[in-house]
């Protein structure tokens, strides 16, 4: 081996000059906001960083770019490198150094509000599954720097950015922990998700012109796997289901809604033809929709 490239080889890692930046938001929200990402910044750490044992008041997303590290959380350690990510949650006793030969560089961004423990186990991350292994995916530290962009630019949208990144950045860790195609779930319990998913798009959808076929392409099914998946954990096909969920809302806008005509609350809960509205409505209540509201009004008196 030449002189040249036998001493490249025994170098190690090449040197990188040691960075540190932070920048804080520009337009922190209130106190009950309930997703505020407070700063974000980079640094390339020394040989040996160490700035822990320490515990936070926020929850801080480590995403590292290059060079290795150890991280200790909850007794565990986990040995880090380029395309880790790792999460600090307030309040935990944490501890984490760059490695002496190739010490890591490293993005974060710091966050806190009520609705960041749900989106975190929604993610899947915690203190018992700290650690997410993205590979080399470039959108991940795309994304990191992106919100230090946007406070650093100090935009009327920073808030808005910084948030919009942090939830793709939350999407990208989901995948990355729960892949499609796993063996994890057992079949019943896919089933009982595939199902959960369709009541959430007919709850969620029932007043526009939805269709069944139109809701199983949206879920990536076939529509007569998915109306046989329906009925097995319901009881019910997706058809009925969805009248009875319009009725049902029908039924409670005639209660509360006196100002509205039955041909309005008709359209609102997704019938298009107020005649057919008012044949299902009696079909299944006994009353009339008209008949409904007035027997509210007045109310039949009871014997003596």
């Amino acid at each position: 081996m030449p002189q040249k490239e036998a001493s490249r080889a025994v170098s190690g890692p090449v040197k990188r000059p040691d960075t540190y930046f932070v920048v804080s938001n520009p337009y922190p929200a209130s106190e009950d906001s309930p997703l505020t990402v407070l700063f974000a910044g980079h640094s390339q750490t020394k040989p040996g960083h160490k700035p822990g044992p320490k515990v936070v008041d926020y929850y801080l997303l480590h995403h590292v770019l290059s060079g290795k590290g150890t991280y200790v959380c909850q007794g565990q350690t986990y040995e880090l490198g380029a395309g880790d990510s790792f999460l600090i949650e307030p309040g935990k006793l944490v501890n984490y150094m760059a490695d002496t030969l190739d010490p890591w560089h490293y993005r974060w961004v710091a966050f806190e509000g009520h609705l960041a423990e749900r989106l975190l186990q929604d993610t899947g991350l915690s203190s018992q599954q700290p650690v997410v292994h993205t590979g080399r995916k470039r959108s991940i530290g795309v994304l990191f720097r992106q919100v230090q962009l946007a406070f650093q630019h100090r935009g009327a949208g920073a808030n808005l950015k910084a948030n919009g990144c942090l939830y793709l950045l939350f999407a990208e860790f989901a995948e990355a922990l729960r892949p499609l195609g796993t063996d994890e779930p057992e079949q019943a319990t896919a089933a009982g998700q595939t199902v959960q998913r369709a009541l959430q798009y007919l709850s969620k959808q029932y007043a526009e012109p939805i269709t069944i076929e139109l809701m199983a392409e949206s879920l990536g099914y076939n529509r007569a796997y998915l109306s046989t998946l329906f009925k097995r954990q319901t009881g019910l096909t997706p058809v009925t289901f969805l009248l009875r969920l319009r009725l049902d809302k029908a039924r409670h806008l005639l209660r509360e809604r006196p100002e509205l005509t039955v041909e309005q609350i008709a359209s609102s809960v997704g019938f298009q033809d107020p005649l057919y509205f008012s044949k299902q409505f009696k079909r299944h209540y006994q009353l009339s929709p008209t008949d409904y509201r007035s027997s509210l009004l007045h109310p039949p008196h009871s014997g003596d």
